[in-house]
């Protein structure tokens, strides 16, 4: 863990709106740390972990309160619009913001060694930090990454939303669903974050992931998915999954060592979130963010860190 002080960063994912907290503040209206975070946060503390959670906001912007489902509001004072994730915008300039909010922890609360745990696409934005960090010559010591549901090779339903994987490859119609609202939700509200979702964007020989190379050198690194949707009917393409992201793109199955060279996986029979629990009839622990033993994961993962 080093000598120096050490402390644990939650990244939320795409559209997935999140303020600021710290150990001692949280919010006092609706989820203490929003939809994302609440459940791990709370976990993690309650292990003896000292928890920050970044801020994101749909948008530009900085963020005060999230008036959706399992929102929240009276929050403790949140952050300018420079040290704010824009979660539907693209990768790298969520990584900029993210690397200028840890850099805001440095200064204020003097962390010199962290842990990041990242949900979803919130994963891709702690590797553009790590590597804008790294660039930069930043003191900051990262000392492990954990992913939950992170697609590191894209996303199918990303893929569907740009037009390179038809909806017939769905065999389900929960599945089919998601596709059909995920290009909705991409149409209405993305500025890039979906459209690099892709196997194009992410997988190609000259793509985001391989650009990457080297980052992780030092950094080990626990990948987290969920495979619910486990049917053997549709194309791999597709199942597994979580309701979001396929198994096999949340534990990277497909990157070069020199890409992910330290890694740990570990798999779970849950959806990616509390949306999609809620949509299916499902207890908030059957998300991933949400489950106990996914906790106990995590715990795990940065004990060793």
């Amino acid at each position: 863990m080093g000598s120096g002080h050490f402390a644990t960063v939650i990244v939320s994912g795409g559209d997935a709106v999140s303020p600021f907290t710290t150990p001692a503040q949280s919010c006092a209206g609706g989820l203490a740390a929003g939809s994302t975070d609440t459940a791990l946060r709370e976990a993690l503390l309650s292990a003896g972990h000292e928890v920050y959670t970044a801020p994101a906001n749909a948008g530009p912007g900085a963020v005060t309160s999230d008036p959706g489902f399992a929102g929240f509001s009276l929050a403790p004072p949140q952050l300018p619009a420079d040290l704010t994730v824009d979660c539907v915008g693209p990768i790298d300039a969520a990584g900029e913001s993210l690397a200028a909010f840890l850099d805001f922890l440095c200064e204020e609360f003097a962390i010199t060694d962290i842990a990041l745990v990242a949900h979803s696409m919130g994963g891709l934005f702690s590797r553009a930090a790590i590597r804008i960090l790294a660039s930069h010559g930043h003191p900051l010591a990262v000392r492990s990454l954990v992913t939950i549901g992170t697609p590191w090779q894209g996303g199918f339903a990303a893929e569907y939303a740009n037009g390179h994987l038809p909806l017939s490859a769905a065999a389900d119609p929960g599945t089919r669903t998601i596709m059909q609202r995920f290009a909705e939700l991409e149409r209405s509200t993305s500025t890039g974050a979906a459209e690099q979702l892709t196997a194009t964007f992410l997988m190609e020989p000259e793509g985001w992931n391989a650009r990457q190379a080297g980052v992780l050198d030092s950094i080990p690194v626990t990948l987290i998915g969920g495979y619910f949707f486990s049917t053997s009917m549709g194309t791999t393409a597709v199942y597994p999954h979580d309701g979001l992201v396929t198994l096999e793109s949340a534990l990277a199955t497909d990157l070069a060592e020199n890409v992910l060279p330290l890694r740990e996986t570990t798999t779970f029979d849950d959806v990616h979130s509390i949306f999609f629990a809620d949509q299916f009839d499902l207890p908030w622990t059957r998300a991933l963010t949400w489950d106990p033993a996914v906790h106990a994961a995590v715990h795990n993962a940065l004990s060793l860190a």
